[in-house]
């Protein structure tokens, strides 16, 4: 059989099988004492050696890493309320201040969860966008970072954001399906005009609608089918109503600052309310919810919106 197909059997289910592909890759695998691809071929009285990759060093000024709201934490999982400004780990123009740097800072054994090819994303497994608030599940060992990960990939969690959209969203429900890709000359922009889209779906609840204020909005519930770069905020701009302050898929007149009504976003007006997944070990199904930060608390009670528990429970339910 194949070399990457015997590793992955072998470490299974504390790594997938594209982990294992990319130890071989990364070298902390051999055959017969020599490193081999991971398409080699091996056969019966092969000698395959599997070295457990050494942990990355931890970050250098651990003491400065933002703080982070924990939720929740047990052996296999912990559940973080992400604010917005926070990328989630390091990349490009965000190499410091991340969510990956306050989780080291406070768990430093997620350090050994980093991938074999020494990229630092211990045990996360999806994604908010830099701007985008609200909650997330990181795994803390192995077993639960495939676990989790094959549950997004089968759409098996379910996940509910709340935004607040510029215009008058006119049907109280709406379902968008459209497929999502990279825009075809704008690198940094998702599109539904793309030359190679995926499926995506998104499902709309309007929870109350505020045609005095200036500019008129919408308070909406989104339940994502699927895990899209961008999903939610281009599929409301696809329909006319992109998110409040979101300036790459509003334009202009959506800029921060541009909201009006006595309170202005900085950001994107969308937050990551509810997330319910499946615990990795005692197959518990578990729900987490992150109220809405302030800025989203300001601007509804300044437009009468209680934004109390029970109405949190309520948008969290709706359908």
């Amino acid at each position: 059989m194949r070399l990457d197909q015997f590793v992955a059997g072998a470490i299974a289910p504390e790594y997938s099988r594209s982990q294992a592909a990319r130890m071989i890759k990364a070298g902390f695998v051999t055959v017969n004492g020599i490193a081999a691809r991971a398409a080699a071929t091996i056969r019966r009285g092969d000698r395959v050696v599997i070295t457990p990759p050494p942990a990355p060093p931890m970050p250098s000024a651990p003491s400065a890493a933002p703080a982070i709201e924990v939720a929740f934490a047990d052996a296999e999982l912990i559940v973080v309320n992400k604010p917005a400004g926070m990328a989630v780990h390091p990349s490009a123009g965000n190499l410091h201040s991340t969510l990956v740097d306050a989780l080291l800072a406070r768990f430093p054994e997620l350090a050994t969860m980093a991938e074999p090819d020494g990229v630092m994303r211990p045990g996360i497994v999806h994604r908010l966008d830099k701007q985008t608030s609200g909650v997330m599940v990181v795994a803390r060992t192995p077993f639960a970072r495939t676990a989790l990960a094959r549950q997004f990939k089968d759409r098996s969690v379910r996940k509910i954001y709340l935004a607040i959209v510029r215009g008058i969203v006119a049907r109280d429900r709406v379902t968008i399906a459209r497929p999502l890709g990279r825009h075809p000359t704008e690198r940094k922009r998702m599109s539904v005009r793309s030359r190679n889209p995926r499926d995506a779906v998104s499902h709309i609840t309007v929870l109350r609608r505020f045609a005095d204020s200036e500019p008129p909005a919408t308070l909406v519930r989104v339940r994502p089918e699927t895990g899209r770069t961008h999903q939610i905020r281009v599929h409301l701009a696809s329909i006319g109503h992109p998110c409040v302050g979101d300036p790459l898929y509003g334009g202009a007149a959506n800029a921060p600052s541009a909201t009006g009504g006595g309170a202005a976003f900085e950001r994107q007006a969308l937050h990551a309310l509810a997330l319910a997944i499946t615990h990795p070990r005692s197959g518990e199904r578990l729900e987490f919810v992150a109220a809405p930060p302030r800025d989203m608390t300001t601007w509804l009670a300044a437009h009468g919106v209680d934004a109390s528990a029970a109405s949190i429970r309520q948008w969290v339910e709706r359908e």
